[in-house]
């Protein structure tokens, strides 16, 4: 068997976003989402679902999973594989934004819901965190007392997840191993069987159940993604390149300089004429003068 790579956000959608999805995803948001126990999604509304005729066209725009749970809670879950300049302020801008689009004119602040922000990234975002999954909200700054739940951001870094199949203990772990290896794996791994959604998910991912359409727009997806992954290791190996070569140069000429200053000074301690010592070490009066 072949399986979508479920890190492309397009794989990603059909996976957790299409109409048969929602039990898939509400096992994914109950495992990641630290909700109290009366609070454990039951049911929840998934929306604009998949439809491959939308996704088509896409270039590259990302794609996102948006969900209103029964609790009153709208969640927004986007897959990132590229880490892109601005990134993380474009979470917070659409998570803000989504919030404050509830608003119509004349409507009361209370009917304000609040937003859950899901991002899963193919990269490290935050060096200094050894976590998989963070958890971002608003705490008063000395007390950490939390304003309220009105926005909360939550980022899970697959890099940062390193367990093999032998390791998974929990549901939450399973999820994450999913998401990160389906695309390279060639069979259902026996200890993700036994979830029943989990198995589900890999059912969609199935690239033999997927129609001629679907399967183009993943290999585009797939090659736009790594087009764009090396354009940026391109760019990135071209900065390197670049700033150790004017490094080597500002060494040289700072060598350069060192030794004509030497110079300098031993031709001024022989009372020798500040323009001819210009004229031997290529150096300024103000420059000679300062020694």
């Amino acid at each position: 068997m072949q399986f979508l790579d479920v890190k492309t956000d397009f794989a990603f959608k059909k996976v957790f976003g299409s109409e048969a999805s929602k039990d898939i995803l509400i096992s994914f948001l109950n495992s990641i989402i630290d909700f109290d126990e009366k609070e454990k999604i039951v049911d929840l509304t998934i929306v604009d679902p998949y439809q491959i005729p939308m996704i088509i066209g896409m270039k590259d725009t990302f794609v996102d999973v948006k969900a209103k749970l029964l609790n009153h809670k709208n969640v927004i879950i986007e897959m990132q594989v590229l880490n892109v300049e601005g990134f993380e302020k474009r979470i917070l801008y659409n998570a803000a934004k989504t919030y404050s689009t509830q608003l119509m004119k004349a409507e009361a602040f209370s009917t304000l819901e609040p937003i859950i922000a899901l991002t899963i990234t193919d990269f490290i975002m935050f060096e200094k965190i050894e976590n998989v999954i963070s958890y971002f909200s608003l705490f008063e700054k000395d007390t950490l007392i939390k304003y309220n739940d009105e926005i909360e951001l939550i980022f899970i870094e697959l890099p940062k997840f390193n367990k093999d199949e032998e390791k998974l203990e929990t549901i939450r772990d399973k999820w994450i191993y999913f998401i990160k290896n389906a695309g390279r794996l060639e069979y259902t791994p026996k200890t993700l069987i036994k979830e029943s959604q989990i198995e589900k998910a890999f059912e969609i991912a199935n690239t033999a159940s997927m129609t001629k359409d679907e399967l183009e727009t993943q290999h585009k997806r797939h090659d736009f993604i790594n087009l764009q992954k090396g354009s940026i290791e391109l760019a990135l190996k071209q900065g390197i390149e670049q700033g150790m070569q004017q490094g080597m140069q500002q060494g040289m000429e700072a060598g350069e300089k060192k030794k004509a200053v030497e110079i300098a000074k031993k031709l001024l301690d022989r009372g020798e004429d500040r323009e001819i010592i210009s004229a031997i070490t290529g150096l300024t009066m103000e420059e000679i003068t300062a020694q």
